[in-house]
């Protein structure tokens, strides 16, 4: 029981992740780079999942997840569209990446905690 709790809670964490990186690339506001660093650190994170023993994974998701938070604030920060450039579509994925950012930080503490069940320091 206890382990398909855990299980299901890095299931959710890196659905969570997907859910929103795939909604904030759905403009091609962003550059290539945005998607290509969210998307290595996501099949981490599914490689993660795969290999439920493993503490190389699951560290390398978490420093894949601090390493993304601040290339988001990079790219928020220099390619975020003017105000006479803001369509719907700009603006919802720009919140999308805006609220995948706030919650890295939850993200990378659940990561965390199970890096150290899984036997990390």
């Amino acid at each position: 029981r206890g382990m398909n709790a855990k299980c299901c809670r890095h299931i959710v964490n890196v659905g969570w992740f997907f859910v929103f990186f795939v909604r904030g690339c759905m403009n091609y506001m962003f550059p290539a780079s945005y998607a290509w660093g969210n998307f290595s650190v996501l099949a981490v994170g599914i490689w993660a999942i795969v290999q439920r023993d493993s503490l190389d994974a699951i560290t390398m998701f978490l420093f894949g997840l601090l390493l993304t938070a601040v290339t988001d604030i990079i790219h928020i920060s220099l390619f975020y569209p003017s105000n006479k450039d803001l369509t719907d579509l700009k603006r919802f994925s720009v919140g999308m990446v805006i609220f995948s950012f706030l919650l890295k930080p939850v993200s990378c503490y659940l990561v965390y905690q199970m890096c150290r069940e899984r036997g990390g320091d």
